[in-house]
């Protein structure tokens, strides 16, 4: 009876100690939580996730960065066709923010498209083949701006007001066209052309 007590105590005592070392490992494997780290790791993998989101950097948190990440994937697009058609780079930049925030498939309700947001019969007088392109894309608009530039006699108001309610609107109205929409557009790109001017 002795020795049937003493196997079942040992066999009862090794049980508890593989619970113990399993229960141990369980707990020391995990991850650690701190709920004031806002910088937790993201791991990397195919997932369909934005770029931004699987490589956060930490030390620049702010909105902006993603967008100048975005950026610069056009960078040299955008100064090759500034210097083909002799426009301010910075301006160019200044322009896709405003209108597409460097989305390249971005379309408007009204069929405006890509980066410069070109709509279809503009883009079929410029000659561009594919509206999605951010080759033909850009450069399609950079000429369409630069020909606005030329008819408004280098005024960069009436220019981007043109760029936004077509050039007739402009003629008609002697000035920038009365609407909200493309006031506010205005003051926006030149937010961001002295943005871009600065950086």
């Amino acid at each position: 009876m002795d020795s049937e007590s003493m196997l079942i105590n040992s066999a009862g005592s090794i049980a508890c100690g593989i619970f113990s070392v399993i229960m141990i490992f369980f707990f020391i494997g995990l991850p650690t939580y701190n709920s004031q780290d806002n910088n937790l790791t993201v791991i990397k993998g195919s997932r369909p996730y934005k770029l931004y989101i699987t490589e956060t950097d930490s030390s620049n948190p702010h909105p902006d960065f993603y967008i100048s990440r975005k950026e610069s994937q056009f960078s040299s697009i955008i100064t090759q066709a500034a210097d083909k058609h002799d426009v301010d780079p910075a301006l160019v930049r200044a322009i896709i923010m405003a209108e597409s925030a460097y989305n390249p498939m971005a379309t408007s309700k009204k069929g405006a498209v890509g980066l410069m947001q070109i709509m279809p019969q503009t883009a079929a007088t410029l000659g561009m083949e594919d509206m999605y392109n951010p080759v033909h894309n850009i450069n399609a608009g950079v000429k369409y701006l630069k020909k606005l530039l030329n008819q408004f006699g280098g005024d960069l108001e009436l220019t981007l007001a043109a760029y936004n309610a077509g050039s007739t609107k402009v003629m008609e109205y002697q000035g920038v066209p009365p609407y909200k929409a493309t006031r506010h557009y205005v003051e926006e790109v030149f937010k961001y052309y002295r943005h871009y001017q600065g950086a």
